[in-house]
């Protein structure tokens, strides 16, 4: 295989300007959107052979097993997700290489120094909206496929490229899955926001669960504008959100001495959290009111092995006792919401998959890659836990997400030269390879 490595290697670098000019092409089709995206993809993987189809779904309608969204969080618009493939020219095993075409909403662009439609170049990263969530990995998974073809090499198993709408639980690789294009196993492409880049493979993926609690007080019985002289009369919705808080806090200490997971403690020191994120009561502007209502907006993480079902059970168990022993909740219990939720998977690595990537990444970088355990509910536990389909991540350094508040994204370009090299290495070590 280290033969066909040079050869995919020597392919890889032929093809840096090609690589680096596709990227431009899909961060300026980003302007007009995500249909304009698909398009380039489309056109780019049909100029490299492969039969491309487009699959029209609800994301609605895509039954999941173990995850859930809704209200808000759920999406409803008619997505479309695109399935490329390179036919294999033998009975070797198949491989999925998926990322997303979507990105965050357009919005302050003014803040950027850089054009984000122009794909600029500067000291060795290139920018541009969406570039690193996740144009580029739809970029990797295309030019992959283009190094293999351009290389004079073959994958004897089927290499499927989708590029798969995901933010806001669009669920676009389930759809696909689930449409009966699946594979033995499966790579999800996309920049590595732990600054470590290609160093990294994603093969760890905690769950987690979103809730909104809703937590009702009384005012004191006077009809006087101001409340603070008769608050002592009164039942502070805030006062019963800290309660239940509290018992949150607790709970989330009791479990992480009780729910273990070596890798991920190994990283933060524990395996699973609960996080109040946000709490809203009262009128901002009048301060001599008694709060009568409060939500609160609540997160929690768990490791891979624990179900969601039952952190859901354990967390409505803790609010129901705590409501119990409070004179007011007892009467008045919190409105628990469900709002979103998905369970973990990991990949162990010791799996052939695992050995197969590992050793792509080595050839090409010459490091030794470890397992990042730090991506909750990151997209490779989707074929894990819908299909049983072994996943890994992977992907090149990045920064300034805009997801994350920041702009001038950037994704560093000799590291995505490098993912691109890494991806076709490991499609044609897992598929096997035949020269043609």
């Amino acid at each position: 295989m280290d033969d066909f490595s040079q050869t995919l290697l020597a392919a890889a670098q032929a093809r840096r300007a090609q690589s680096i000019a596709f990227l431009g092409k899909l961060i300026a089709a980003q302007r007009s959107g995500e249909a304009a995206v698909q398009q380039c993809f489309a056109d780019h993987l049909a100029e490299a052979g492969c039969q491309v189809e487009s699959l029209h779904y609800a994301p609605a309608k895509v039954q999941m097993q173990h995850e859930f969204a809704t209200g808000d969080l759920a999406a409803t618009e008619e997505r479309c997700s695109l399935i490329a493939r390179l036919k294999g020219e033998g009975a070797g095993r198949s491989l999925i290489f998926f990322g997303h075409p979507d990105g965050e909403p357009v919005k302050n662009v003014e803040r950027w120094k850089h054009d984000p439609f122009a794909a600029t170049l500067s000291e060795g990263r290139i920018y541009g909206w969406g570039v690193a969530d996740d144009l580029a990995g739809i970029a990797i998974m295309a030019e992959a496929i283009q190094t293999i073809v351009a290389s004079g090499l073959r994958p004897l198993g089927d290499v499927l490229a989708a590029s798969t709408p995901s933010k806001r639980h669009a669920r676009g690789v389930a759809a696909v899955l689930q449409h009966g294009h699946t594979g033995d196993a499966a790579i999800y492409l996309h920049p590595a926001e732990s600054g470590l880049g290609m160093q990294e493979i994603k093969a760890i993926c905690g769950g987690q669960l979103h809730l909104r609690l809703t937590v009702s007080g009384q005012g004191p019985d006077t009809q006087e504008p101001g409340h603070t002289a008769f608050s002592h009369l009164a039942v502070s919705a805030l006062d019963k959100a800290m309660v239940l808080k509290a018992a949150l806090d607790a709970l989330g200490n009791t479990r992480a001495a009780r729910v273990r997971h070596a890798g991920i403690e190994s990283v933060v020191g524990r395996a699973t959290n609960i996080l109040v994120a946000h709490m809203t009561c009262g009128d901002s502007l009048r301060f001599t009111r008694v709060p009568t209502r409060c939500t609160m907006g609540v997160s929690i993480s768990f490791p891979p092995g624990e179900s969601m079902e039952s952190v859901q059970r354990e967390i409505t168990d803790c609010l129901a006792s705590c409501a119990q022993q409070d004179a007011w909740l007892r009467d008045h219990p919190p409105v628990i919401e469900w709002l979103a939720g998905v369970t973990g998977a990991e990949l162990p690595a010791e799996s052939p998959l695992f050995d197969a990537v590992s050793a792509a990444v080595t050839q090409v970088t010459g490091l030794t890659p470890f397992v990042n355990a730090m991506h909750t509910s990151s997209d490779i536990r989707v074929p894990m836990v819908q299909k049983g389909i072994p996943t890994v991540g992977l992907g090149p350094l990045c920064g300034d997400l805009s997801q994350n508040g920041s702009h001038d994204e950037w994704v560093d370009v000799e590291d995505y030269l490098r993912a691109i090299a890494v991806a076709a290495d490991s499609a044609l070590r897992w598929c096997g390879a035949v020269r043609v």
